[in-house]
């Protein structure tokens, strides 16, 4: 699967895509788009913000995983955290000093220098282990599931979170990881700081006057020929809602995270307006690659040349930085500040 810096994430969508037996390329570069494709979707800093000072983890801890096991944490001195958005919880709780790797997923500036501890989506244990880790972090997608054995059974604490799906999961992962690290208080602090922020947005979007903006979220990797349309479990429904929008996928009734795009879906679907990673759109060649996408041209967003962006390696981490991605799809749904 490609690049949750860009994106590479998602590891439920590279679930998703290989499912459907295709091989995904990352591509590289920022989206830019004409017409209606909002720009400014990527100006926000590709950085977290740490809380400040950082917390001193308090060791041992035993936490439960979602795997059954029970995991004895007793230093936090060497994190490799195996999802971008896992990575991304560490440094913002303030302790990214004691991050030694990261995934492909990871790409955030703070992280951005880190070894990379995967090949393509797949954990490498000889790469993991070779740096050492006092605790590894994975969530239920990550693998192979020889890889992450073979970690455990070298005697280092694995600690399997769940994946995210929506808004609700968010302080969840926080806890979660704080807890694994041996500093609840400051997951308090970070869980109270991004509902603040999150509530904020929520009060800057304009009030329904009548229907409700249909958007399609849509997976895009141009360079392999994957063009998914997201189905009510993609991840995206939350914050289209949280924006006061609606996801098509969901409405229509695609049960599935991700199905591949047709003319009739989208007719279904009926989006006002259609929302990418950046560099998804990119890939396909903006948006004028996009309409040509059979049956995008044909739909209000496709004829409108209505786009949503949002940079991949923070659209669907449900994590810190979730405001900001709130705050651009409002930005942009609504063309605040067009």
């Amino acid at each position: 699967m490609p690049t949750p810096a860009a994106s590479y994430r998602f590891p439920r969508l590279a679930v998703a895509v290989a499912a459907l037996a295709l091989a995904l390329t990352a591509c590289g570069g920022t989206a830019t788009t004409p017409d209606r494709a909002t720009p400014g979707a990527a100006a926000v800093p590709d950085r977290v913000e740490p809380l400040a000072p950082a917390p001193q983890p308090a060791l041992p801890v035993t936490v439960p995983s979602v795997d059954g096991a029970q995991v004895t944490v007793t230093s936090a001195d060497r994190v490799v955290p195996l999802s971008g958005s896992l990575n991304e919880i560490v440094h913002t709780l303030g302790l990214g000093k004691q991050v030694v790797a990261r995934d492909i997923t990871a790409t955030f500036e703070q992280a951005a220098q880190l070894p990379v501890v995967t090949r393509g989506h797949d954990v490498s244990a000889e790469s993991v282990l070779s740096l050492r880790p006092t605790l590894v972090l994975a969530e239920t997608t990550s693998g192979p599931g020889e890889a992450i054995q073979q970690i455990r059974d070298a005697g280092i604490p694995v600690l399997v979170i769940a994946p995210a799906k929506g808004l609700d999961d968010v302080p969840k992962r926080i806890d979660a990881v704080a807890a694994a690290l041996g500093v609840k208080e400051a997951g308090t602090q970070l869980n109270q700081r991004t509902a603040d922020r999150i509530a904020t947005v929520r009060k800057d979007i304009p009030a329904a006057s009548g229907k409700k903006p249909r958007v399609a979220f849509l997976y895009l990797r141009g360079t392999a020929s994957v063009y998914l349309l997201g189905g009510s479990d993609s991840g995206a429904a939350s914050l289209l809602e949280a924006a006061g929008a609606v996801d098509t996928g969901k409405d229509s009734g695609l049960g599935k995270d991700f199905t591949p795009i047709t003319s009739e879906a989208l007719a279904a679907a009926a989006p006002d307006a259609i929302l990418v990673m950046s560099k998804g759109l990119e890939s396909v060649g903006g948006v004028d690659g996009l309409v040509k996408i059979p049956g995008v041209a044909q739909t209000p967003a496709g004829m409108d040349r209505r786009v949503l962006t949002v940079d991949d390696g923070v659209l669907l981490n449900y994590g810190p930085r979730t405001d900001q991605v709130l705050s651009s799809l409002v930005t942009q749904l609504y063309n605040k500040g067009a």
